[in-house]
């Protein structure tokens, strides 16, 4: 649930960061800003933050039913991951609008003030401790194997988290 609320703050400043950055075109005669390219990065950075997002709703879904799955140390793990992780990519997803901005960004009192954005996304990482919840994981990291495929760990059951077949073929992570 806070990792789309962060989602949610993450967009609001990209949006004000796209509206910035074209205005800015459009007063300098078609010449893009210097911050231009941070924007890009800002949208990319969405693009992946929204991603984790909803890898972990399906995830969740996927064993909604299953309560042994819900309590598995595997699933808890995945969930205090993801919880670091958005936060982290929230945090950085702002700061590259806050970059496609410049000072326009970081005052209060324009119309694509991003200051609220930052103030409170800043709190993401530091509202639940990161730094604690990655040591309470660090245990659980040391037995957990570490997966063989790419698809590993996204929720889809499989007999055999090997299967090769043409409808599922594997990408390995490592070279053999």
């Amino acid at each position: 649930m806070w990792s789309g609320t962060w989602a949610g703050i993450a967009a609001g400043a990209v949006e004000r960061a796209r509206l910035y950055v074209r205005n800015a075109t459009r007063n300098g005669e078609g010449k893009l800003p210097p911050g231009a390219s941070h924007l890009t990065q800002a949208i990319a950075k969405l693009r992946v933050l929204r991603s984790i997002v909803s890898s972990g709703i399906r995830r969740f879904e996927a064993i909604a039913s299953d309560a042994a799955a819900l309590e598995s140390v595997e699933f808890q793990t995945y969930m205090n991951l993801l919880k670091v992780n958005a936060s982290e990519q929230a945090v950085s997803t702002v700061m590259s609008a806050m970059q496609a901005t410049g000072l326009s960004g970081y005052r209060n009192d324009t119309q694509f003030s991003i200051g609220r954005h930052l103030r409170d996304i800043l709190s993401a990482p530091i509202m639940i401790n990161n730094e604690r919840i990655l040591s309470g994981v660090a245990l659980t990291s040391l037995v957990a194997g570490t997966p063989a495929l790419l698809r590993d760990g996204d929720g889809t059951p499989r007999a055999d988290l090997h299967d090769e077949s043409p409808a599922r073929p594997a990408i390995r992570t490592s070279i053999a």
